[in-house]
């Protein structure tokens, strides 16, 4: 990149808006780079970061980009970690951080929603509820420091019950690839007040659109609050053997069907739930050579564990929360050895009280708790395919991940079935390496591919995937000689004819010869 480019840069975001060095870029604090690529591997390094302010000082940066032909990529908190964090497809890209773009532009207490920019954090929106006086709660992932609007854009997921499916973002402002303002749904009409209140509109629904792509930047996203409940009931549900994650995963099948068990539930191996809870010592077993079947028995009967964790609540009256009780536990107890423990009962004042990690994360409470026992050499990779709720194809996909990760690392398996709604569930494990091992970390992005290929010979497909496997990804999608993809470069070379805005998100490629 020319020096006069720098400058021009440099005028439009000023010098505390324009990063050069590539340490400062590294730095975990605030990351401009993803902090678990490869040691000395500089393939995703971007040339340049730029942090503007708001929608003009981003505007003349896209302008700049188009006038130059330099290819840009776009990032929120850049916390996406195990999929990338804030690194470019494309190498020597202009890195485009949107963090210092965090205001909340509204909280309507009436209707329980919010509006908020993408820099803005799940902290942030949650302190901002609490400084009001709020009545409304947000629903939260299990790590607060990333932004509200990057980790929707991305399906990623919450728990509370607005938490599955998409359920809370409603209507963007989206900047497009030449600089142009648009809003999706009613936003489209100027002034109507149902812009943040219904998810479609008078013409094609436009959001999803903006989702894991690279049609535009969202600068402004409203997000559905919920009403704090009477009561809250973190509830726990274990079942004893390995086997029986299949009957678990048909008895969640049933209740999420009849709306009884609400929210995104997950189940998660033993070794795994210790992370999720909080269990130094098993944590830290986790992390050395392959445990036995039996030491994994011991350590869930002796935690309460389990063989399998299944982390979940119930909000509302208190008669309300009775009733689904009495239904959870008619379905799940009929599964021998398996139990339902409810850790309390709060009401709102209560939820910043809560000691456990996981219900305060249930209470929309956002921490860092469940990293807490992690060291700084700690990296890993998200292998997240998306398969349906059925316990016999979810113990498959999970057998066959645990022999990968056995076989080909010589690491514990460590997983978490995120339960995104009544019918699919995303079957997340950890590809664990150290994040100053060269070797070690080229070892897991090798397997990483190998678990691509072979959970795509049972036919599934990751639903969020890293930077560097986006191409292997895309190129699953093969119905009718990808006329998907076909499809998906015909809109983005209709909107982005320069190709400047991340090229190659998601296997988006600008002018690909098909």
């Amino acid at each position: 990149m020319t020096t006069g480019v720098i400058e021009r840069l440099r005028r439009i975001v000023g010098d505390d808006g324009l990063v050069l060095d590539q340490e400062e870029m590294a730095d975990p604090a605030w990351p401009l780079k993803d902090p678990y690529w490869i040691p000395g591997d500089s393939t995703y390094d971007p040339s340049v970061a730029v942090l503007p302010e708001d929608v003009e000082q981003l505007q003349n940066v896209i302008r700049l980009a188009n006038e130059e032909k330099l290819p840009v990529w776009t990032h929120s908190q850049g916390r996406n970690n195990g999929y990338g964090g804030p690194s470019p497809r494309v190498g020597g890209s202009v890195s485009i951080s949107l963090r210092r773009m965090n205001r909340i532009l509204e909280i309507n207490e009436e209707l329980a929603y919010a509006v908020v920019e993408p820099g803005v954090r799940w902290f942030d929106l949650y302190d901002e509820l609490r400084r009001r006086g709020s009545r409304l709660m947000v629903s939260v992932p299990d790590l607060g420091w990333g932004s509200v609007v990057g980790n929707s854009l991305d399906n990623g997921v919450t728990y509370l019950p607005y938490g599955p499916d998409f359920a809370a973002p409603c209507g963007m402002e989206v900047m497009l690839p030449d600089g142009e303002i648009m809003r999706t749904g009613f936003g489209a009409m100027e002034g109507n007040p149902s812009f943040h209140l219904y998810k479609r509109g008078a013409g094609p629904v436009l959001d999803g659109l903006f989702m894991q792509s690279n049609y535009g930047i969202v600068v402004k996203m409203g997000l559905w609050l919920m009403p704090q409940p009477e009561t809250f009931a973190p509830l726990t549900l274990t079942v004893a053997n390995d086997a029986d994650l299949a009957p678990a995963i048909d008895a969640i099948r049933e209740l999420r069907l009849k709306n009884h068990l609400r929210g995104t539930p997950c189940l998660y191996n033993t070794i795994m739930a210790a992370t999720m809870t909080g269990v130094p010592d098993v944590i830290a077993a986790g992390d050395r050579g392959i445990m036995t079947e039996k030491e994994i028995d011991r350590i869930g009967e002796a935690t309460g564990l389990g063989r399998w964790y299944v982390r979940t609540a119930m909000w509302g009256d208190r008669e309300e929360v009775d009733f689904q009780l009495r239904s959870i536990r008619k379905v799940w107890e009929a599964i021998p050895g398996a139990k339902a423990t409810v850790s309390g009962y709060y009401s709102p004042e209560e939820y910043e009280s809560i000691e456990s990690i996981s219900d305060r994360i249930l209470a929309g409470v956002p921490n860092l708790d469940v990293i807490k026992y992690k060291d700084n050499s700690f990296a890993h990779i998200g292998m997240s395919p998306l398969v349906p709720m059925q316990g016999g194809k979810v113990m498959e996909v999970v057998n066959l991940l645990r022999e990968i990760t056995h076989s080909e690392m010589g690491l514990n398996f460590k997983a978490g079935i995120l339960v995104t709604g009544e019918r699919a569930c995303a079957v997340v494990s950890s590809i664990n390496f150290a994040r100053d091992n060269a070797e070690e970390a080229r070892r897991a992005y090798d397997v990483a591919r190998i678990m691509i290929g072979r959970v795509a010979d049972l036919g599934y497909s990751e639903y969020r995937t890293h930077v560097d496997l986006m191409d292997d990804v895309a190129e699953l999608l093969d119905f009718n000689d990808h006329s998907y993809r076909r499809f998906c470069e015909k809109i983005k070379d209709a909107v982005d004819p320069n190709g400047i805005l991340s090229p190659g998100r998601y296997g988006i490629w600008p002018g690909r010869d098909t």
